[in-house]
């Protein structure tokens, strides 16, 4: 597994993967933070694409990622992070939406758990799932970073 370290204007952010894909973006803050393990190697020039498309993000340049993605996770959380993927960029939705929306409606709380388990922010935009009554909840890297994005994409 690479990895490097992308400096953002709310931190640094690991990103880590393989050639299968890129299968980390993780705030290097908050409860979800992750420790690089020892068998993994440092290479900044294989995540030159990805840390140019944060770049673009950050700078309001960009607002649909093109990456090659291999994030891990049980078939529902895969489900559910594909649907993360077709929130546009400014808009958000709710845990019921997006439950709704992989033909389970009464899956919020399933939705929820598989959203904080999403190992790929921002480009999986999890961020973008807010509470049915419209306010921000949860986010493993922070509500501050949270509201940070929102505010960038124009939703919040």
């Amino acid at each position: 597994m690479y990895y490097a370290t992308f400096k953002s204007p709310i931190g640094s952010i690991l990103l880590a993967g393989d050639e299968e894909g890129l299968k980390y973006v993780n705030f290097m803050k908050g409860k979800k933070k992750m420790e690089v393990p020892d068998d993994w190697q440092e290479n900044k020039e294989f995540f030159r694409n990805v840390s140019g498309q944060l770049e673009a993000y950050f700078a309001g340049q960009l607002k649909s990622f093109d990456v090659k993605l291999a994030p891990e996770g049980t078939e529902f959380q895969k489900s559910v992070w594909k649907v993360l993927k077709e929130i546009p960029y400014g808009e958000t939705r709710t845990y019921g939406e997006i439950a709704k929306n992989i033909g389970n409606p009464k899956a919020s709380r399933a939705v929820g758990l598989a959203n904080n388990r999403n190992p790929i922010a921002i480009i999986v935009p999890c961020h973008r799932v807010i509470g049915a009554n419209g306010k921000l909840t949860g986010y493993a890297s922070g509500l501050d970073i949270k509201e940070f994005l929102l505010k960038l994409e124009g939703s919040c």
